[in-house]
């Protein structure tokens, strides 16, 4: 007998059906809110979304509501870059990317060759993912495998969906990060039948960046693209200066950095480039072309001083961004921290990002640019039930700034900037409560 898990959440529903462009207030048909919305879940999926009026007189006798009025519930956040063997060197001072690797990240990365080590910070990261509304990352694990299996099984038995991948490296690193060629595809084949397609996970390739692998290695990866289109990639592109220098001199029959992904063929539809500070619109077209996404990183950006992340010039190009913590360069595992970096970037550059576009970017727009959207990123019938329920009082400042709303795109800027994980009341994965803020 197939026992039916379904209940309704009772509460202020927002969710975004298309980009809402760039205005202060969003292109029509692009947002759907619902003052006093009711969310009914099934089995792990969205069965209705409606005004509670409306769908109350449909709801069978005894159905379970949770009533969340004064609350605001969103899609789940997604993160499109964030490393999970970096969690513990979150906020290490004082270096830019280069010397950072060096000094902080390959010493710390060569503990998950431990089963033990990577099995206890996955957990430790997927509570502090879902303690800020995330419900979806694409990940870089370490070069290790168990590091992927590891991440990958507590991923599966919490019910997320997760993109994930072990790290290619055959060169420019410690001897106990780097792999081989052969050696590191094979371990990327067995790891793609252990775990891509199983449950909602989805395995990603994940050469590091060009410095640190083989053209035969790159090269390597690519066939296993071509010969599987449901894979993603991920991998960082043009972050900071001194990394355009050496991959010129790493890689001189390329013509740019972006080449050198291009010539293995790696850059596709499925293809994150992490960053992407340093390009020109040329190589943004290009991108655009093959229907790849740059991960926005403000706060990492910040801290490493890669430099100011220009958004208005891919959007002219067509080409997808979206947004990313990038721990442990980033410093904040938080979608709302991210928004209100990428905020204060914009403000820099002299183009702020509005709540709209925010919000849209960290559910929806996240969603599309992966390839999820068939799946999550909205709150919509026949999609996965995640979402985050979210407190516009969570904290006293919060409480007053936004009961001095009139408007919800002023109450959405206020999450937006003054947001933390307080502010996550609730996050609700795969029709399951996997974080309830305590009291």
């Amino acid at each position: 007998m197939t026992t039916t898990h379904s209940r309704l959440l009772r509460a202020e529903l927002l969710s975004f059906d298309t980009d809402p462009g760039e205005g202060d207030s969003p292109a029509a048909g692009s947002v759907r809110h619902l003052e006093d919305g009711a969310l009914w879940i099934e089995d792990g999926c969205i069965r209705a979304v409606d005004d509670y009026a409306r769908l109350a007189p449909e709801l069978p006798e005894g159905l379970e509501v949770i009533d969340h009025r004064g609350k605001l519930i969103l899609p789940g956040f997604i993160d499109s870059h964030v490393h999970y063997v970096q969690l513990e060197i979150i906020a290490s001072y004082g270096r830019q990317l280069l010397d950072w690797l060096n000094d902080y990240t390959f010493p710390e990365e060569q503990q998950f060759s431990s089963r033990e080590h990577a099995e206890a910070l996955s957990e430790a990261f997927l509570d502090e993912l879902l303690r800020v509304g995330t419900t979806t990352a694409q990940v870089f694990c370490s070069s290790h495998p168990v590091s992927v299996d590891a991440f990958f099984a507590a991923s599966h038995r919490r019910g997320l969906c997760m993109l994930a991948g072990k790290v290619l490296m055959d060169r420019h690193a410690p001897a106990a990060l780097c792999d081989d060629t052969e050696g590191g595809i094979r371990d990327t084949e067995r790891l793609i039948g252990d775990w891509h397609g199983k449950g909602r996970l989805g395995y990603s390739l994940t050469p590091r960046f060009a410095p640190t692998s083989t053209r035969a290695q790159l090269d390597a990866a690519g066939a296993l693209m071509r010969n599987d289109a449901s894979l993603w990639l991920q991998t960082h592109l043009a972050e900071n200066t001194g990394e355009l220098d050496w991959v010129a001199e790493l890689f001189p029959g390329s013509r740019d950095y972006l080449e050198v992904y291009e010539q293995s063929g790696l850059v596709g539809p499925r293809s994150t480039f992490a960053h992407g500070i340093h390009l020109d619109q040329e190589m943004r077209g290009r991108l655009a072309e093959r229907g790849a996404n740059l991960a926005f990183c403000p706060s990492s950006n910040m801290f490493l001083g890669s430099g100011l992340f220009d958004r208005q010039a891919p959007r002219e190009k067509g080409l997808a961004i979206t947004y990313a913590s990038d721990v442990g360069g980033g410093t904040d595992l938080s979608g709302l921290a991210t928004l209100k970096a990428a905020y204060q970037v914009g403000q820099l550059r002299g183009q702020p990002l509005t709540a709209w576009q925010g919000f849209f970017g960290l559910t929806l727009g996240n969603a599309r640019a992966l390839s999820l959207d068939d799946r999550i990123g909205r709150l919509a019938p026949g999609l996965d039930a995640d979402f985050v329920v979210l407190d516009p009082a969570a904290t006293p400042l919060l409480a007053r700034r936004t009961a001095r709303c009139r408007s919800l795109a002023e109450t959405l800027f206020a999450l937006m900037m003054m947001g933390d994980d307080r502010t996550v009341l609730e996050t609700w994965a795969g029709g399951r409560r996997q974080h309830r803020r305590e009291p």
